[in-house]
């Protein structure tokens, strides 16, 4: 099986980021270093999947689709905290024989820009934060990372500097994650994607 590992969102001032590794493995195998895990459901919505790799794709078209579907449907834009319930909703009716992915969303509400992340588990239940969330293989060091740089109110770069440093630092204490990263900062009037050189070993 080939699993997705390392994800990371994080709140600043009037913004939002998103962060998560390349890595593609199964178990000690590298299979891919350029693997897509951030998946954007909207103008300033983003989601990222770490998990089994054939459900990460599988489920990330499906949730686009009906992404697309209620835009149309209802001629305006999808909110996180839609969106969130959308995914809710998908994961728990497959909870028997569930998508084995662990949603992390990041967004602004596409009327007020209000910053919003949140997160489930494989079968939908919700968690909503004020400050971060993580998910994949290396959660722990993970946490550990954000607990340490993580400040309210970070502006833009900072934010992106404090996503970076915890996302590098704790895939090096991992090895089903790594090989680079991807960060996507979301404001109001922009989105920024850089990505990221680690360790290639």
């Amino acid at each position: 099986k080939a699993v997705v590992s390392t994800q990371s969102t994080g709140k600043g001032k009037n913004c939002v980021a998103i962060a998560a590794d390349k890595r593609l493995g199964i178990r000690f195998q590298t299979v891919s270093c350029d693997f897509q895990k951030i998946f954007p459901m909207g103008k300033k919505l983003f989601i990222g999947l770490p998990g089994l790799a054939t459900d990460v794709q599988t489920f990330s078209n499906e949730l686009k689709f009906h992404t697309n579907l209620y835009n149309l449907s209802e001629n305006r834009e999808l909110s996180p905290k839609t969106f969130l319930s959308m995914v809710s909703n998908f994961l728990y009716q497959r909870r028997f024989g569930p998508y084995f992915v662990e949603p992390v969303i990041a967004g602004l509400d596409p009327k007020t820009d209000e910053p919003f992340i949140a997160s489930t588990d494989l079968i939908g239940c919700p968690m909503i934060t004020n400050d971060f969330v993580v998910a994949g293989t290396c959660l722990e060091q993970l946490y550990g990372m954000c607990e340490t740089l993580y400040k309210p109110d970070m502006q833009p770069e900072e934010l992106f500097e404090c996503i970076s440093q915890a996302l590098l630092n704790a895939q090096d204490r991992d090895a089903y994650s790594g090989w680079g990263g991807v960060v996507y900062v979301i404001e109001p009037n922009k989105i920024t994607k850089r990505e990221l050189k680690a360790r290639m070993d």
